[in-house]
Formats: structure tokens, sequence, C-alpha cells
């Protein structure tokens, strides 16, 4: 009789101690779950680079120095002289031609913002932009006002078209590699289809082997 109330009385004891043990991991591992990630917010224009790939700061750093040396070359000024108005342009295709995935919408952006932001080129929408457009300008003649609704036929045309890529070279060597990006834009005369300017765009990195992977 004696033992089998120590037995109970030993299950009893170990199935509390269980009981506890559980709770107490529980709660651990609620408590690890809810811990700060070490997310720290920085500065858009901060420059960061943690893989060496291109990268935020790279598309921007380049459209700034693209657009710097578009809007100072002497084809501006000819063509403002020439036509007494700003030149319209318009972003072709700026293709990707790197041996890792770029979104080169990114860039494009970039250098629109920095061409419309400059006072000197006038920048009209892309083709995916002026199909919805129309779109909406083709609603207008139907469910708008006589007084509201936006005429048709009545877009401003490009002068010019800029088109470009964006390549890389990967070297690597020991525990390094370096990274080499070059990016090439071109404007062009859509009417005659001249090329009134040419832009290139170098940037170098070396980076520790074991980070880079492409």
């Amino acid at each position: 009789m004696y033992y089998h109330h120590q037995t109970k009385l030993f299950t009893l004891t170990q199935s509390i101690f269980m009981r506890n043990l559980i709770i107490v991991l529980s709660l651990f591992a609620l408590t690890a779950c809810s811990a700060p990630m070490g997310v720290q917010r920085v500065n858009t224009n901060k420059t960061t680079d943690l893989s060496g790939r291109w990268n935020d700061t790279d598309a921007r750093l380049v459209a700034d120095e693209m657009i710097t040396d578009l809007v100072n070359s002497g084809w501006l000024e000819t063509f403002r002289s020439d036509n007494d108005k700003n030149p319209i342009v318009i972003i072709g295709n700026v293709r990707n031609a790197s041996m890792e995935h770029i979104d080169t919408d990114v860039f494009t952006k970039d250098l629109e913002r920095e061409m419309i932001n400059s006072g000197r080129i006038t920048f009209v929408a892309s083709p995916e932009e002026r199909r919805q457009i129309r779109n909406e300008r083709q609603d207008q003649q139907d469910y708008s006002s006589f007084d509201s609704a936006k005429r048709l036929a009545n877009e401003l045309g490009a002068d010019f078209m800029m088109i470009g890529n964006i390549s890389s070279i990967i070297d690597k060597a020991g525990g390094q590699a370096a990274v080499f990006y070059t990016v090439n834009l071109e404007l062009i005369n859509v009417e005659n289809n001249t090329k009134v300017w040419i832009g290139n765009k170098k940037i170098k990195k070396l980076v520790d082997r074991a980070k880079l992977k492409m």
C-alpha cells in the first residue's frame, strides 16, 4: 500500500514538473518570437551596399550624373535656340544586359525625375501610360460634359527618345571579386534618327566573394 502511494505521488510530481516545464518553454518561445528583429530605419539617400550587386544607390547616382551631363551638353541649347521651346523627350527601352536581375523601371523613373526637375526638358508619358490616358480620354467623350471632356488627337509628339543598356563584368580571384557596371544611354532624334547625345557611366566595386551571389 505504501509502495503504491509513493508511486502515485512520484507520478503526480513528475506530471506537475512536465506541465510547468512546458509552460516555461512556451513562454520562452513567445518571448523570443516577440523580441525586436533589429530593424533600423535609415535615410533613403544613404549609401548602402550589402551584397555588391546593383542597388537603389547605383540607380540614383547614375541617373543624377547622366542627366546633369545631358542638360549641360551643347545639343540642348542648340535645340532651344532653334525651336524656342524645350525638347520633348520620351524614354524607350533601357535593356538589362548584365548577369543579374536589375529592375530597370526604377532606373528609368530616376532618369525621368531628373529630366523633369531640370526644368529644361519636357517629358511625355510612356507607351503603357499613354494607353491608360487614352482610355480615360475616350471615356470622357461618352460620359463627361462637353466643357470638361479633353480633346482627342491633341497629344505632344516626342522630339527625342532615350534608349540604352546596363551591362556588367565580374572578375573573381582569391577571396575577392571585382564587379564592373557600364551604363550607356543615347538620345536619338525621332524624326531623322540622328544621335544628339551619348552618355556613359561606369561603376566598379570590390566585394568579398562570400557575399557575392550571382
